[in-house]
């Protein structure tokens, strides 16, 4: 146990050495930054696929999941389900692509770190992950071609949760999370001004900080049926309540000058009474979502599944940010996904137990911007390859993901991205009595 946990401080420590940016996305200029919690490795692979649990991995969209008495693919008669712990991140490569260039961008992130621990029919987890992130730097032209506006951006919304889960019945368990959100959005915009074409001596430069915390919760249900000797039905369903973000706010109006190269330094600093206008405290709205998804597969051999998602984006507002441009409509997600196991009892060959994992995932993200709908699209591949003892089933899972962001209708920025992604998904048996001293 104390190897493993070694590891996974170890990978967590590389990660958040790396880990400068959650994303380089133009996109995440809106709201409260992009959604950067999709699940696990595992989810992800399976095109964010979500309704299967099992014994050995963490299903952190899904509370039920923390529950369960010896069921799923743990293969050992009279022992136990593991204590399962489970470090995840990732690698962003990002063509930003609009109708007068193209660029690129990189980030790398730290995506969850969380632990399960099973009690009888009852089980609980808790972690932390990043919720949304914000990380942009743009810049608009005027009509001579000479810099205009700059905007620039960083921060975005963590998680800290607490899950119970428990079981009802045979193959039917129930669980809740509790999320606690906190972080901070700071945004800078420059505004450039010319004299005959000539850039003034003294500019403007705003920057704004927001720090968030609030609470809110997120019910799941799973259930499980063997249809016949070998088909198992897996279905699954959460719902997370609309709940609230207290935003403290902060402005300050600068005049700055600019070097030959753009470097701004401040001349003075003006602090904006944001009170006087009833900005100093606001609340931003978490929407409410529900998912729902079923599935088919032979235990420990393969499955298939669907999976889909709506979430009341369309009542979000965000006093402090926002453009006349931008508007928000509910949205939409669809998964198919799935995985294949050669031959999960061969514990004498490395290769047999790999398992392989792929998916596709449409969404319609809620944000619309010049009335152009922002959608995002993946495909996506995975391996689970065997780690340590064989009979504890630790992997260590890798995921690839190709797809697109946005479009470059109306002056706007389509992201062609590759996604790759790391985890650890460990297991051991805590609370097993020795059969000899």
């Amino acid at each position: 146990m104390i190897k493993k946990l070694v590891l996974v401080f170890a990978l967590v420590f590389t990660i958040f050495n790396y880990a400068q940016e959650g994303t380089a996305s133009p996109y995440s200029f809106y709201g409260i930054g992009n959604l950067k919690f999709k699940g696990t490795v595992e989810n992800r692979s399976m095109g964010g696929l979500s309704i299967y649990n099992d014994s050995i991995h963490m299903n952190l969209r899904n509370p039920a999941s923390y529950a369960g008495e010896n069921v799923g693919i743990y293969p050992f008669n009279g022992e136990s389900r593991p204590v399962k712990f489970t470090v995840g991140g990732g690698y962003t490569s990002q063509d930003l692509k609009s109708n007068s260039g193209t660029e690129k961008a990189s980030s790398t992130t730290f995506d969850y770190l969380a632990l399960s621990v099973p009690v009888g029919k009852l089980g609980f987890g808790f972690g932390l992950l990043p919720y949304t992130s914000v990380g942009y730097k743009l810049e608009s032209l005027n009509n001579d071609g000479n810099l205009q506006n700059r905007f620039k951006g960083e921060g975005g919304v963590n998680k800290v949760f607490f899950g119970l889960g428990y079981q009802i019945a045979k193959g039917l368990t129930a669980g809740v999370d509790v999320h606690y959100n906190f972080g901070n959005i700071q945004n800078s915009t420059l505004i450039v001004q010319y004299d005959n074409g000539v850039p003034t001596q003294y500019q403007s430069s705003e920057r704004n900080r927001s720090d968030l915390s609030g609470v809110n919760f997120n019910f799941g249900l799973s259930y499980k049926r063997m249809l016949n000797s070998k088909l198992e039905l897996v279905s699954s369903m959460t719902f997370t309540p609309e709940s609230n973000l207290i935003s403290q706010n902060e402005r300050s109006i600068s005049t700055v000058t600019l070097s030959a190269t753009g470097q701004e330094f401040v001349v003075n600093t003006i602090q904006s009474n944001l009170e006087a206008m009833g900005l100093a405290e606001t609340e931003l709205i978490l929407p409410s979502k529900f998912a729902f998804g079923a599935g088919i597969g032979q235990p420990r051999k393969w499955f298939v599944g669907a999976e889909t998602s709506f979430q009341k984006t369309s009542k979000f507002s965000n006093q402090l940010y926002g453009t006349n441009a931008t508007t928000y409509k509910d949205a939409y997600s669809l998964s198919l996904g799935g995985f294949y196991i050669p031959d999960f009892n061969s514990f004498d060959s490395f290769w047999e137990r790999i398992v392989y994992r792929a998916g596709f995932r449409q969404e319609e993200t809620g944000l619309n911007i010049n009335n152009e709908s922002i959608k995002e699209f993946g495909i996506s591949f995975g391996v689970g390859l065997p780690v340590g003892d064989a009979r504890l089933l630790s992997n260590a899972n890798l995921g690839f993901e190709i797809g697109k962001r946005g479009t470059t209708n109306s002056n706007l920025i389509q992201e062609n991205f590759i996604n790759l992604q790391l985890s650890l998904s460990l297991n051991d048996r805590w609370f097993q009595k020795r059969k000899y001293d």
